[in-house]
């Protein structure tokens, strides 16, 4: 079925109200953004960007942190690129991104992809290099294989990762969620596999489906959802069979596990999530940049929802609002000088409805 037989028949259901649909993914955000999809569904059915960005989530006192390693220690600090740019709370006059840090003489420098952080290390045995690792199951992965491989001892990983479901179970348990049904992130499923989601549907009787990024696979998530909703009947449904299997990739798994324990974490702007942090094991603790520049820590900057003075990306990022209904947005957050981590990210919900063409506060459908 084609994208244009799924609109009419998403067209013809008979929702009565309005049906929240929360995908979880930043890069499901983009393509129903860049799609349109939002002006081509029917006005009854919301569609509500969640917390699937990781560099919105990413811990204010862990770049902190890295900005602070970056600007003391004869190191070499190594992030993806977008982390560069995101502020932490501080004056004005203060050094706020490891791009400013990096300014102003530390060597900090962005990559694309972890196996770019083990070439740098072995091109500079010299050098300590520090890996700040900001991201979900789908970037932990591939760390957890180059632990598994080997990584050079100058290479120090300063983990920031997150496990995506424990964010959406936190939402789920409020006393209000903000969502009637869920589209679950098809990359993280791709790896932890569909069954990951199934709690969704057998804890909180809500309509789930796994989706791709094509418009096809969204608009068939959309539909089946709605489907299970005006029949009653929730189910987990993969729409994504391209690639996503009900346990995902074993090894991967594997992998992650053997690398890893799971912590109770912050999340920037909602607080601590239980078991929803990746940390390595003791046996890599040589290679723990927190354990060898443990006083860069900064106990005062761990509060929940430390955003920028009059930045909603909290709420934003809970699915509370959407993100023109920030009081910055279009106005003193803006691509080019972010101030709320949403702006800053192609997977930022801000950022992504720029993209798209929403200039202005509540200009969107």
């Amino acid at each position: 079925m084609d994208s244009h037989q799924l609109l009419e028949k998403i067209r013809a259901l008979p929702l009565s109200g309005t049906v929240r649909i929360m995908n979880v993914c930043g890069g499901h955000e983009r393509s129903i953004s860049m799609a349109g999809l939002r002006t081509a569904l029917p006005s009854t059915i919301e569609l509500i960007p969640g917390p699937g960005c990781p560099v919105c989530i990413c811990p204010e006192e862990d770049i902190y942190q890295a900005i602070q390693i970056g600007l003391n220690e004869d190191v070499v600090v190594l992030a993806f690129g977008d982390m560069l740019r995101v502020p932490v709370n501080a004056p004005k006059q203060a050094i706020r991104t490891l791009e400013q840090a990096k300014a102003a003489g530390a060597d900090i420098r962005p990559i694309a992809s972890p196996t770019e952080a083990v070439s740098i290390a072995r091109s500079h045995p010299e050098k300590t290099i520090v890996f700040f690792v900001a991201g979900f199951e789908t970037t932990c992965a591939p760390v957890a294989a180059m632990l598994e491989e080997g990584i050079p001892n100058n290479l120090l990983l300063l983990m920031s990762g997150r496990l995506t479901w424990p964010a959406v179970a936190l939402l789920l348990s409020s006393d209000t969620p903000t969502f009637d049904a869920l589209i679950a992130p098809g990359h993280v499923a791709t790896i932890m596999g569909a069954e990951e989601w199934r709690f969704v549907v057998d804890h909180y009787t809500m309509p789930t489906a796994v989706a791709g990024f094509t418009s096809n696979s969204l608009l068939a998530a959309i539909y089946s959802v709605l489907r299970q909703r005006l029949e009653q009947h929730p189910f987990l449904d993969n729409c994504y069979t391209q690639v996503v299997t009900s346990n995902g990739n074993e090894r991967a798994k594997q992998l992650l596990n053997a690398a890893f324990d799971n912590i109770d974490a912050p999340w920037r702007g909602i607080g601590i999530i239980p078991q929803s942090g990746f940390e390595l094991k003791d046996k890599f603790s040589s290679h723990n940049a927190r354990l060898r520049f443990p006083t860069y820590a900064d106990e005062a900057r761990k509060k929940a929802g430390m955003m920028p003075p009059g930045c909603d990306c909290a709420n934003v990022i809970l699915g509370k609002i959407k993100p023109n209904d920030c009081r910055l947005y279009g106005e003193l957050c803006i691509p080019r000088n972010p101030v709320g981590p949403c702006m800053v990210s192609d997977e930022g919900a801000c950022r992504i409805w720029w993209a798209s063409g929403i200039k202005n506060s509540h200009s969107a459908h």
